[in-house]
């Protein structure tokens, strides 16, 4: 038979209830500041992440002492859940209103820390929103790193099944693995700023070393169109540089030595350069098949600096020998194309004046007695036609010079 409870023993048992409904509302709070902390925790790591600034150096000490706080609040509350087993048969009064006590104190003190927490949380709110927008910046950026890397290292992959070798392009790429290390390292080690910075960094890199494994096919395809091109010229400046001679010869029986002297180390001067662009041309082929790029490029550049010194060399001496003919046959054209430029800069110079500036009349009157000296000097059985039309180019600069100085005045309103 079942007897009833004694009176005494229900008000133990409230005791007991009452003292585990405090145990459950302080575990209760003690779940929540550790949640709230854990939370603001990744708040603090987020703007020491981005921001040095004094404000976020007050606001990281700030948050360990707060943490401080939580820790002293919450070793009350855990000693005293370690004091009272409230699952005890034999739970004494005055220890269940003990229990019931200390417990409702230590849900207070988490609480109140819980309050303090929020509060601390609520004037990051501006350091907070400007690591967030930072931060932002930085996933994006390390994406783009990574894709450019990728691309750069599939257009290798490519430029490499088409037989080109793209060794210093590959050399670029792998010296890329100790900032991609750094990049994975992430903002906690290295500053969102750093990390970004470093990201656009890779992601430069890799896009050139892209680009141009991307054109290794067409520069290569290039590099063998020169390298015809300038044969096929060494060979014909090489036939030109052959008829300088039969030139020089036809100077030398028509002319004075004056009007041929400067040109008599052309052919030998050609036949040297022709060699030497031979010589250039071989080591630009054999770095061509080493695919030795800059190399080739550099060697095609020497073959062509030199084709035109040999053009230039050989053009001078046929058109010295046919300005040579024209002006022998008529040096009449040559003084009028000369009087005239002389009289088209004194036509100038009287412009709305009634005598010239003799700033400007000085020079053509030189001008004027220089021409009349240089016809003067073609008396004679050889004359000098070479220093005749030298002469005569100088008179005519002069003569363009004072036109340029009067419109240049004028210009100014002077």
């Amino acid at each position: 038979m079942t007897t009833a409870r004694s009176w005494w023993r229900r008000g133990d048992d409230n005791l007991r209830a009452q003292a585990q409904a405090a145990k459950d509302a302080a575990a209760q709070a003690f779940y929540e500041l550790d949640t709230a902390q854990r939370d603001l925790e990744i708040s603090i790591e987020t703007i020491s992440a981005v921001d040095d600034s004094a404000e976020a150096r007050r606001a990281l000490a700030g948050f360990r002492a707060l943490g401080e706080r939580i820790d002293q609040v919450s070793a009350t509350y855990i000693a005293a859940v370690d004091a009272h087993d409230l699952d005890r048969d034999e739970l004494e009064h005055a220890a269940a209103g003990r229990a019931r006590a200390e417990l409702t104190r230590a849900k207070d003190e988490l609480e109140n820390a819980q309050r303090e927490l929020e509060r601390f949380r609520s004037g990051l709110g501006p350091l907070l929103g400007k690591a967030e927008t930072q931060l932002a910046r930085l996933a994006p950026a390390r994406e783009r790193a990574k894709q450019s890397l990728l691309a750069a290292s599939n257009a290798l992959d490519a430029a490499r099944a088409a037989g080109l070798k793209a060794d210093d392009l590959a050399a670029r790429l792998a010296a890329l693995a100790p900032e991609l290390t750094k990049l994975n390292e992430g903002p906690s080690r290295h500053g969102v700023t750093e990390t970004v910075q470093r990201a656009d960094g890779v992601r430069r890199t890799a896009e050139a070393v892209r680009t141009e494994a991307e054109r290794l096919p067409e520069r290569a395809a290039e590099l063998d169109k020169r390298l015809v091109s300038l044969r096929t010229r060494v060979q014909a400046l090489a036939t030109r540089a052959e008829g300088v001679t039969p030139v020089l010869s036809e100077l030398r029986r028509r002319f004075s030595v004056a009007c041929w002297e400067d040109l008599q180390s052309v052919p030998e001067q050609a036949a040297q350069a022709v060699r030497r662009a031979e010589e250039a041309l071989a080591e630009a082929r054999r770095a061509r098949a080493e695919q030795r790029w800059a190399d080739a490029t550099a060697q095609l550049a020497t073959v062509r600096s030199l084709m035109d010194d040999v053009d230039g060399a050989v053009g001078a001496a046929g058109d010295r020998l046919r300005r040579l003919n024209e002006v022998s046959k008529d040096p009449k054209a040559e003084v009028e194309k000369t009087r005239f430029a002389i009289r088209d800069a004194q036509r100038l110079a009287m412009q709305g004046r009634s005598t010239p500036e003799p700033r400007h009349a000085r020079p053509l009157d030189e001008a004027v007695a220089r021409l009349d000296r240089a016809v003067a000097a073609l008396d004679g059985r050889h004359p000098d036609y070479w220093a005749f039309l030298t002469e005569t180019a100088a008179v005519r600069e002069t003569a363009n010079r004072v036109v340029a100085n009067i419109r240049e005045d004028r210009a100014a309103g002077r």
